[in-house]
C-alpha cells in the first residue's frame, strides 16, 4: 500500500509560467521594427517615389486620390496635349501634378486601340478636351479611370511594345508585338467557348 504518491512532472509543467520582462520587450521591438517598416513602404508609394512607366500607368492612377487626400471624386485622368509634349494628372478635370512632371513621358507616335474580336485592332481617335478657357485643345493621349478603378479599354502602341489596359483585375500586359496581342485574345476566347 502507498501513502504517498508522488508524480513526476516535466520539464515543461515545472517551468510554466508567464513572460519574462525582457521576452515581452524583445516582442514589443520586434513589432516596432516591423511596424516602421511597413510604414516607410506605404509612404514611399504615397509619395510618388515611384517611376511612373506605361506598364504602372493605370496602378499609379489609382492611388492618386489617396496621394493627394481626395475623398469625393468620380474619374482620375491622364491627358497628353500637344503631341504628347505635355502631361498631366486630373481628377474631375482639376489638375492635381506638378508642372512638368511627365515631360518626355510620351510622344507623338504612340498608337492607341481598341480589340475587337471580329475586327482585331481598330485604331481610336481622341475624346475632345477643351481647357479652362473653353478653348479645344489637341489630345494626343487620355486615359480614364473611374472611382470604382475601372480604366479605359485600349491597347497602346509605343516604342515596339503594346500594353494592354483592357483588363479588370490585371496590371498591365505588355507584348512584344501586335500580333503577339492579337494570338493572345484569340486564344482566351476559344478557351472560355470551349
Amino acid at each position: 500500500m502507498k501513502l504517498f504518491s508522488f508524480q513526476k512532472k516535466s520539464f515543461s509543467e515545472r517551468y510554466k509560467r508567464a513572460f519574462s520582462l525582457i521576452e515581452l520587450l524583445i516582442v514589443i521591438v520586434i513589432i516596432g521594427v516591423i511596424y516602421t517598416m511597413a510604414i516607410g513602404k506605404f509612404q514611399k508609394m504615397g509619395k510618388g517615389d515611384v517611376k511612373v512607366t506605361l506598364k504602372n500607368l493605370k496602378e499609379y492612377l489609382r492611388i492618386i486620390p489617396a496621394k493627394y487626400k481626395i475623398d469625393e471624386y468620380e474619374t482620375v485622368r491622364f491627358l497628353c496635349l500637344d503631341n504628347c509634349s505635355s502631361c498631366d494628372v486630373l481628377v474631375d478635370n482639376k489638375k492635381v501634378t506638378d508642372d512638368n512632371l511627365f515631360d518626355g513621358f510620351l510622344d507623338s507616335t504612340l498608337k492607341i486601340y481598341r480589340y475587337d474580336y471580329a475586327s482585331g485592332l481598330i485604331e481610336v481617335n481622341q475624346k475632345v478636351y477643351f481647357n479652362t478657357e473653353d478653348v479645344e485643345e489637341d489630345v494626343c493621349f487620355s486615359y480614364e479611370i473611374n472611382k470604382n478603378g475601372v480604366g479605359d479599354q485600349v491597347i497602346l502602341e509605343y516604342k515596339n511594345k503594346i500594353y494592354d489596359y483592357s483588363t479588370y483585375l490585371k496590371n498591365t500586359q505588355t507584348y512584344s508585338s501586335t500580333q503577339d496581342f492579337i494570338d493572345f485574345k484569340e486564344n482566351l476566347i476559344e478557351e472560355v467557348v470551349k
